[in-house]
């Protein structure tokens, strides 16, 4: 589980092929606290067993499925990516629950300059926008944003000076390919409210729009 407050910027060393995928090898700066053999790290959001070391290096095995339904498919030697380490007990959660399983890829459709921020619209597949709701979290490359508005085939993040400086994102570009998954919650109140375990006055549609239920019967 994570969080989606990027850590650090990984550049793409080197990716080698393998049967079923390729060995992602991404070179960073050091943690300050050492690596677990097996631990889990997130690449661009997609959660990622640390397979290898070398150096300042880290080895990543990354399936056909994962290259195909994410952005690093994509990768080449010098891509930048966004980082996060799995959360411990105690640790603090400054963005939203993040499981690292993606959900689909959406595309950078525009991209608007406001005073020193961005406000950038995204496309995303049918099967995800029916999980945002304004106001709510999204995870974009691993990063937790806020959904600032909703449209029929897209949403719209604001993006402040931090964002831009501390992720791989202040190198975004019009088409560029993202990693996206839906808040958790979010999903969880959907299904209960499909499977009819909500309270009787409540709806999928009332939550979206922030009603609250007058009852628990």
């Amino acid at each position: 589980m994570f969080t989606g407050i990027i850590q650090k910027i990984g550049v793409v060393a080197e990716l080698q092929e393998r049967e079923g995928g390729k060995r992602l090898w991404l070179k960073t700066s050091a943690w300050e606290r050492d690596y677990e053999s097996g631990e889990s790290i997130a690449v661009n959001g997609v959660c990622l067993t640390l397979a290898d070391r070398r150096a300042d290096e880290l080895g990543f095995d990354v399936l056909e499925e994962t290259l195909r339904k994410t952005n690093l498919g994509g990768l080449s030697t010098g891509s930048r990516v966004n980082l996060e380490r799995a959360l411990r007990y105690g640790d603090a959660l400054g963005g939203h629950l993040v499981s690292g399983h993606v959900d689909a890829r959406g595309r950078v459709r525009s991209i608007q300059a406001v005073g020193p921020d961005r406000r950038v619209e995204i496309t995303a597949p049918a099967d995800v926008l029916p999980h945002l709701i304004p106001q709510g979290s999204i995870a974009c490359d691993g990063i937790s944003l806020t959904v600032a508005e909703l449209f029929e085939d897209a949403f719209a993040v604001h993006l402040i000076p931090t964002t831009l400086t501390d992720t791989c994102w202040g190198g975004m570009k019009e088409g560029d390919a993202i990693n996206l998954e839906g808040d958790l919650v979010c999903k969880i109140v959907r299904r209960e409210a499909a499977q009819g375990r909500l309270a009787k006055d409540w709806s999928w549609e009332k939550f979206q729009e922030g009603v609250q239920p007058t009852t628990n019967e």
